[in-house]
């Protein structure tokens, strides 16, 4: 219930924008391994991934797609819809509440029903020009494997060091009610997973639009191939 109320609190928070014209805006990206919250889920190869947004002031709505890979009969394809408010709090603090579903649609479920839907809240705070932090909170009443109620806590950290460079990184918590559901993976009933990595985008006419990541992720599960450290290369265009 505190979750909820956090994220109850944050939506409160946020303050008129001045009217902005509606904007669409689409990426596509390719990555070396799809990692999400320090698991593959692409089973340590390759996805191509990419997604719509929409805006129109403190509105947005977006869907986001990726090929994926669990085992035989648990899907190919992951298809993510969100929508939310995301606006000013002050001249240094941002806020953008929100939610976010999960979904494989050629998923035979059969195992465990995989879909799941989220409600997050986020705050950002411009520490200086160049450095900011982000606070992050994702509750789902059902996780994804029907593992329960789903917390996802997580602090990340961006510096850009020069106009083409930044370096970044994160540390959340995954905990879930019931994951010792035999999902066939080792997993507790919580989880620590971190990030860090440099980002380069492009200053020339002819790149814009595009960053390049190279990023460590890492988890504390032992002994599950899917959750060991690795570096992810990806490459994304932003049109």
């Amino acid at each position: 219930m505190r979750a909820f109320l956090s994220i109850a609190a944050a939506a409160s928070a946020l303050v008129g924008v001045a009217h902005a014209d509606p904007s669409f805006s689409s990426n596509v990206g390719l990555t070396t391994d799809y990692t999400f919250r320090g698991i593959s889920q692409s089973n340590e190869g390759p996805a191509i991934q990419g997604g719509f947004d929409y805006a129109n002031g403190l509105v947005y709505a977006g869907v986001w797609g990726s090929n994926v890979d669990f085992g035989a009969g648990d899907g190919s394809l992951e298809i993510d819809l969100y929508g939310g408010l995301k606006g000013a709090i002050n001249d240094r603090m941002t806020g953008d509440v929100g939610v976010i579903g999960y979904f494989y649609p050629n998923a035979s479920d059969d195992f465990a029903e995989l879909d799941y839907v989220e409600l997050y809240g986020k705050l950002g705070f411009q520490l200086t020009e160049q450095f900011n932090l982000t606070g992050a909170l994702f509750v789902s009443p059902e996780f994804t494997a029907e593992l329960g109620t789903g917390i996802y806590a997580e602090i990340s950290a961006a510096y850009q060091f020069a106009p083409a460079f930044a370096v970044s990184g994160a540390v959340g918590l995954q905990s879930a009610d019931d994951a010792d559901f035999d999902v066939g993976v080792d997993v507790d009933d919580n989880y620590t997973t971190w990030n860090l990595g440099v980002t380069y985008t492009p200053q020339m006419d002819y790149a814009q639009g595009f960053a390049i990541d190279l990023r460590y992720v890492g988890t504390d599960v032992d002994d599950v191939h899917v959750a060991d450290d690795r570096a992810v290369f990806t490459i994304k265009r932003a049109m």
